[in-house]
């Protein structure tokens, strides 16, 4: 009797089917470290599937890095949890580090970042702004007005930041990348964000019930407005996926290709490191052209800076 979406939790060796899924989701919480054994049934298996689970307490990472050229680093925020900015400053931290103790810039991605705790965005953008207000918080009463403002510090000592956005990024997303936009400490990629810039409050009614109310806006420093209008990126890039356009015939000959050619004074040794940079950015342009195209964005305003 048994059939393909049944949902049948066993409790000491005896299986309960049928139950609703509010209360199969009650029955299998439990103190970390415990088990609890799951009967799954699957189109075109021969049998149920019997797994055993062991709960615990789970923690999504909502912030992860790499180094994407030497001295330029990517962070993605995913949402904007208690622990995002400790485990952000803890990721710049590791790509000083593979970087020889400084960074020449980053590309901070919040695309299809759907929000999340305000202070944590509020903490987020003060990791890179070191003086002014970073978002208000207005409500409908006069002189109900909430400012949230900046610590002089700033982990990138002032090195350049490209912040990628697209129309999924939302709320907490638009007052980080509106913060760092109207404070010129980044330039804003990508396309129009969703536009979430009101603040809700739960206010509970007894017997197990409660009312969400929109009580207050958000705006960014410069006052402006983010409800039902988003953050206009600087420079605005659709999203496309790109491939290689293989040209035939005959390659442009060079110097180096001539017979009898003058070698380069110095060797290089540096020509397989050189061929894999190339792979990687060729790999790049592939898989994401918006992150492709922000890298190089950022490598220029890190030569300008140095002239």
């Amino acid at each position: 009797g048994i059939k393909a979406g049944d949902l049948i939790i066993r409790l000491d060796q005896k299986p309960v089917k049928g139950m609703s899924l509010d209360d199969a989701v009650k029955i299998m919480r439990g103190r970390p470290g415990t088990d609890i054994e799951l009967l799954i049934v699957r189109e075109g298996a021969d049998k149920p599937l019997t797994y055993t689970v062991t709960r615990d307490k789970i923690r999504v990472k909502s912030v992860k890095a790499k180094t994407l050229e030497k001295g330029f680093g990517y962070v993605r925020v995913s949402q904007f949890q208690e622990r995002s900015s400790r485990d952000l400053k803890k990721e710049i931290s590791k790509l000083k580090k593979e970087n020889g103790g400084k960074l020449n810039g980053i590309v901070l991605d919040l695309r299809n970042n759907p929000g999340g705790l305000l202070d944590s965005a509020v903490e987020i953008s003060d990791i890179f702004i070191k003086k002014g207000g970073i978002v208000s918080v207005k409500g409908r009463e006069e002189g109900s007005r909430i400012v949230h403002s900046a610590t002089p510090t700033d982990m990138l000592d002032g090195a350049p930041i490209v912040v990628l956005v697209n129309g999924g990024s939302a709320s907490a997303s638009e007052i980080v990348a509106g913060a760092l936009q109207d404070h010129k400490r980044a330039i804003i990629m990508g396309s129009k964000t969703f536009g979430k810039g009101s603040v809700q409050t739960v206010v509970p009614l007894g017997n197990n019930t409660a009312i969400k109310l929109t009580t207050a806006r958000y705006y960014t420093p410069s006052g402006g407005s983010i409800q039902a209008k988003g953050i206009n990126p600087d420079i605005e890039i659709r999203d496309l996926k790109l491939t290689e356009n293989k040209k035939s015939g005959i390659a442009q000959i060079k110097e180096v290709d001539l017979t009898g050619h003058l070698e380069h004074e110095k060797k290089s040794a540096g020509k397989d490191k050189k061929k894999s940079k190339e792979e990687n950015g060729k790999k790049l342009l592939q898989e994401d052209y918006a992150l492709y195209e922000a890298l190089n964005l950022l490598k220029g305003m890190y030569l300008v800076s140095q002239r």
